[in-house]
């Protein structure tokens, strides 16, 4: 059996929840564990024939040490079965929720050299009640900019559990036909 290793960088917890719907989807066809990009740094990667890395947005940038785990593990990750994705609000609009057309993947794709086998992009989740008084405001703010939610007493989740569910068949179907 094959082990896929599912790595996070996640600001809130809503790219974590979606690992782990990933996990569960593929974990009866491949061996899974779970852990954050800061718990990555330091395990032996070599183990895993597969990586899945997913990373939230937040105010335009993923985090630097998704890009430093990258820069560490670019030729470690040209040798195995990789998919990233990525998850923000932005891709819940219609013109902005795939991987040609979310700007936020297309800034990714410039910033390194890293090739994954498989990409995408999920809409995420806006959770104002869970926010401090600084991110509540900043994201409403730039909510309001981009005609998004801004009742600040409400959760939004824009995730289309479908498509990552299709995701993970995809990517499952990758590692069985490889």
């Amino acid at each position: 059996m094959k082990k896929t290793a599912i790595i996070y960088s996640s600001t809130d917890g809503h790219t974590v929840e979606i690992c782990k719907n990933i996990k569960n989807t593929i974990e009866q066809e491949t061996s899974v564990m779970l852990f954050s990009v800061e718990e990555a740094m330091n395990r032996d990667l070599d183990i895993f024939n597969c990586v899945i890395l997913g990373a939230s947005i937040r105010y335009g940038s993923h985090k630097p040490n998704l890009y430093s785990f990258i820069n560490k593990n670019e030729a470690l990750l040209s040798k195995k079965i990789t998919a990233f994705f990525n998850v923000n609000a932005v891709a819940r609009k219609d013109d902005k929720n795939s991987v040609e057309t979310n700007p936020y993947m297309q800034k990714f794709l410039k910033k390194v050299r890293w090739q994954p086998d498989m990409l995408e992009v999920f809409s995420g989740k806006i959770s104002y009640p869970d926010y401090n008084f600084f991110d509540k405001h900043m994201i409403r703010f730039i909510m309001w900019m981009g005609n998004g939610p801004t009742d600040q007493k409400k959760v939004f989740e824009f995730t289309d559990w479908d498509k990552v569910k299709t995701f993970s068949k995809n990517f499952l179907n990758k590692i069985l036909t490889s």
